[in-house]
């Protein structure tokens, strides 16, 4: 019986990522430093944060000026009225206000604690938004690889999400380029030859929280080089894995 094998790779080397930054050329560098090499059959996961430094999606908190609403959730929820601010203007309705938690739909469509606006690891006083279009940013890095290095990996974008009745965080993709983020089993048979009818894997997530494995938090390792894994498919995006309103039973 053939053997499955999935190899997650850090790649080190990446240096501070700045505004205007190349995010393909810096992967294909980093790569050459450490040895990796490179193929179509890869996925790359990305953290978004080195995609909206380079495309300028940093706020500095100095330059933001509360509403009279943002003064008003920040009191009801603790937390900075410039970060809240921030938040508001990256939300489409905010989900859940409780505990200290501020809960929104971003304009993308997700659904996470602060719109996905982040303090960690861009400096004090500021803060890192999501990328605009994650689909976009994730096709740009996988042409850019093409151009340089002859290669075309997928590419998902990935941020750390909390979940409703669980602990923790896992990394989810944000926007995915050269993958189907879903694998749909419904129709097929399992084993014993029970037809399935709702079995629909979100493989792009799982990637997602395996590149999370080796990335880190403290680490500066923002891409994970993932082998193994049988990806197909171009017209997959991000956008697919948020579920609509008129099939979630919770909104």
């Amino acid at each position: 019986m053939a053997s499955f094998r999935l190899e997650v790779i850090g790649v080190e080397h990446i240096p501070e990522v700045r505004y205007g930054d190349n995010v393909a050329a810096l992967i294909v560098e980093a790569c050459r430093k450490g040895q990796l090499t490179l193929s179509s059959s890869d996925i790359l996961v990305v953290a978004h944060k080195i995609v909206s430094k380079a495309e300028g999606r940093i706020v500095e908190l100095s330059e933001v000026t509360p509403s009279p609403f943002a003064h008003t959730v920040a009191k009801q929820t603790g937390k900075d009225p410039r970060l809240v601010e921030v938040v508001l203007r990256e939300c489409r309705r905010i989900v859940r206000m409780d505990r200290g938690v501020l809960v929104v739909e971003t304009h993308h469509g997700f659904i996470c604690a602060n719109g996905g606006v982040d303090a960690s690891n861009v400096g004090p006083g500021r803060v890192a938004l999501l990328p605009k279009e994650p689909d976009a940013s994730a096709a740009q890095i996988r042409r850019g690889l093409q151009e340089l290095a002859g290669v075309q990996p997928a590419v998902i974008i990935s941020d750390s999400f909390g979940r409703p009745w669980r602990e923790g965080t896992v990394d989810v993709a944000l926007g995915i380029a050269g993958l189907e983020p879903l694998i749909d089993y419904r129709g097929k048979e399992d084993t014993f030859g029970y037809e399935m009818k709702a079995s629909l894997a979100a493989v792009a997530d799982e990637l997602a929280g395996a590149g999370e494995l080796v990335l880190g938090k403290t680490r500066r390792i923002p891409v994970a080089q993932v082998k193994g894994f049988s990806s197909s498919g171009e017209a997959g995006k991000g956008s697919h894995l948020i579920r609509s309103p008129e099939a979630d039973i919770f909104r």
